[in-house]
């Protein structure tokens, strides 16, 4: 006989007060308030099979509140993921459990994305949905059909990036989400009304959702709304109105239970009211059982869909894309087009180079799913033919993203974790400030998702200090796990496309010029020197006194430098840094060799200095920006702020 609902749900309750309560930190209150919806869902509806939390069309379960992540650690404990033992519940927020304060992507088996900056989970989860879709469009419902589940609460809405992620899943019809909203008016500070007056079920459905009510502690509605859920065309949101803390005595209901810890007698208190006589940590038999054998439901599910997969004319294929494997192939266009650039040495702004290298690359990577914030023109982002991702037809390669910066880098990220979507997309690199938080999250994910950033320097002109930015490479260079790419011409573009490509656990930034810049790689490599990070792109032809290191469209100034200075007979070195981040991963031995000795070293970009000690030292020249821009034509501004070919080789004497 299976275990009541309730005292399934209780299960929850009590391992999320035993975990908190031993961790001395945590959050109890939402898992014990949302524990009846979540039991409903695993029981009954979620498409799951704890023996594989990986196998590719199972339903995407988001605990975008992820404070509150104890309610997830229980349902994956209690369902039988084998690697989340009764051990690691009881070390909850310890070094070196998989347990951690908030869910971490690829540290606990079942945790679809990293959450706990709230309303990224929600985003993401978007992005999860949207890559359902597009997949689904590309080898068909027996090998993709699955939903994408969240669990938000009121700070969640709260966040900004809700906003956006709700208004692009409504206009997408992404009809196979469905967020629950854990309705319990309930914030740190006290109850939700002290700062919020809006109507989220009127804001849902101003959005394009559908939208219903229930009580989120009566299982028969609860599972009635869900049921609901699946047959709606378009995204759903169901408010469940709850009690934080449900169960827990004089607590229940309280909104200072958020974060509180339960001391011994309230736990004791709850637990009788419970009626639950087992001791902490401890689940009894059938309690268990019944828990067991929903994690187990889903088997015969996967095993019948394993068997559709391996008949499938397209199992090599999809299993190629889900792995994040290339294509074989995949770069003799690009590679054509570097060996061509090197002959031609073509002039141009290297957002324009990067559009040549993506009309080479999507064709030959299907994956590839781009975008734009409503930049497309200006980020050079869209190839011809590659359709807009819309519904009905999920299959088009093109997001027409609006001007949701961060709700596009959140989605990407979902995008990412789902499977066989490769994507990326554009916006001017002074907004990143508006993607920030979700590229950081992305980073420590290791989710391969590419942020073309164009505009990338004063070299933006006209638009003024507003759209010029000084700090933003520095600022992403900070970000671990992080490649930050600034090519200089063509060659390196391309050469920095692959690398992003080809970086399967890291993603990575594009930051490109609106301006024009001539070809600095004049002679063929034969290799990817960008791979390298940095390196010497021009030697010095008199003894060497100098070095000019440079990044993106400063290279080609430093290339003017050099020849100012070796014109008056002192040998000059340009080091081109595209990629700081894969030069420190580089041997020591090549890093001194690429620094050099010489007597004078001076960088040049069109930013702050921050971080160009590594190359130039304390006592280097740095040439660039100390403040902001200023409105007026490109090369104006580079002739105002000093950054020439003479100001440079001024430098360079001065220190001699």
């Amino acid at each position: 006989m299976p275990a009541p609902l309730k005292t399934m749900a209780d299960a929850i309750r009590v391992l999320s007060m035993d975990a908190v309560h031993k961790a001395k930190s945590g959050h109890q209150g939402m898992p014990m308030g949302m524990a009846d919806v979540a039991t409903v869902l695993f029981t009954k509806f979620l498409k799951y099979d704890a023996a594989r939390p990986d196998w590719a069309d199972r339903d995407r379960f988001v605990l975008s509140a992820g404070h509150g992540s104890m309610l997830l650690y229980a349902l994956l404990h209690l369902t039988g993921v084998k690697a989340v033992t009764m051990e690691q519940i009881r070390n909850f927020r310890q070094l070196g459990s998989n347990t951690p304060g908030h869910p971490e992507y690829g540290h606990t088996p079942g945790v679809e994305t990293t959450t706990g900056p709230l309303g990224q989970g929600l985003a993401t989860a978007v992005g999860l949905a949207m890559a359902e879709r597009h997949v689904n469009a590309r080898f068909g419902d027996a090998l993709v059909d699955h939903r994408t589940w969240v669990i938000a609460g009121d700070g969640c809405l709260m966040e900004g990036v809700s906003h956006e992620a709700i208004s692009l899943a409504g206009r997408l019809k992404l009809s196979k989400l469905t967020v629950l909203f854990d309705d319990n008016n309930t914030t740190i500070d006290g109850e939700a009304t002290i700062s919020e007056t809006g109507d989220q079920l009127a804001r849902f459905k101003a959005a394009g959702w559908a939208v219903k009510a229930v009580d989120g502690h009566d299982h028969g509605k609860i599972a009635a709304a869900l049921r609901w859920a699946t047959r709606q065309d378009r995204p759903t949101m169901i408010a469940c109105k709850t009690l934080i803390s449900k169960g827990a005595g004089p607590k229940e209901g309280d909104p200072h239970s958020h974060g509180y810890t339960l001391f011994d007698d309230q736990i004791a208190e709850a637990r009788k009211a419970m009626g639950w006589t087992a001791p902490p940590f401890t689940v009894p038999d059938d309690i268990l059982k019944s828990w067991r054998a929903a994690g187990r439901k889903g088997a015969r599910v996967r095993k019948s869909w394993e068997a559709g997969l391996s008949q499938s004319a397209h199992k090599s294929e999809f299993e190629r894309a889900m792995a994040g494997d290339l294509p074989v192939g995949a770069y003799a266009e690009i590679d054509a087009h570097i060996a061509k650039a090197e002959a031609e040495k073509p002039a141009a702004a290297t957002r324009q180079h990067s559009g040549s290298a993506l009309d080479r690359l999507i064709p030959a990577i299907p994956e590839m799913v781009g975008g734009s914030a409503d930049l497309t023109g200006s980020n050079n982002t869209i190839v011809k033919g590659m359709g807009a991702f819309d519904a009905p037809d999920y299959a088009g390669r093109y997001v027409h993203y609006g001007v949701r910066e961060f709700g596009m880098a959140a989605a990407m990220n979902g995008m990412a974790l789902h499977g066989g979507v490769i994507p990326y997309s554009g916006t001017f690199l002074v907004f990143s400030d508006y993607s920030r938080p979700a590229i950081r999250l992305g980073a420590l994910m290791g989710a391969r998702v590419i942020h073309v950033m164009t505009h990338d320097s004063i070299g933006v002109g006209e638009d003024g200090p507003t759209h010029q930015p000084v700090e933003h490479v520095a600022s992403l260079r900070a970000i671990p796990n992080l490649l930050v790419f600034r090519p200089a011409d063509a060659v390196e573009t391309a050469e920095c496309w692959k690398l992003a490509l080809a970086a399967r656990a890291t993603p990575s930034v594009m930051a490109l010029s609106r301006q024009k810049v001539p070809a600095v790689r004049t002679i063929v490599a034969g290799e990817n020197l960008s791979a390298r990070g940095a390196y010497q792109l021009a030697g010095a032809e008199h003894p060497a006194l100098v070095t000019i290191f440079a990044s993106g469209t400063e290279v080609s100034v430093a290339m003017e430098a050099r020849a100012l200075l070796e014109a008056e007979g002192i040998g000059t070195r340009v080091v081109s840094t595209p990629c700081w981040e894969l030069f420190a991963a580089q041997s020591t031995d090549y890093q001194a060799a690429v620094i050099g000795e010489t007597e004078v070293r001076v960088a040049v970009e069109a930013g702050v200095s921050m971080g160009w000690a590594r190359f130039i030292g304390e006592d280097g020249a740095f040439i660039g920006m100390d403040g902001f821009g200023a409105s007026a034509p490109a090369d104006v501004l580079y002739k105002h702020f000093g950054i020439t070919a003479e100001g440079v080789a001024a430098a360079a004497k001065a220190k001699l």
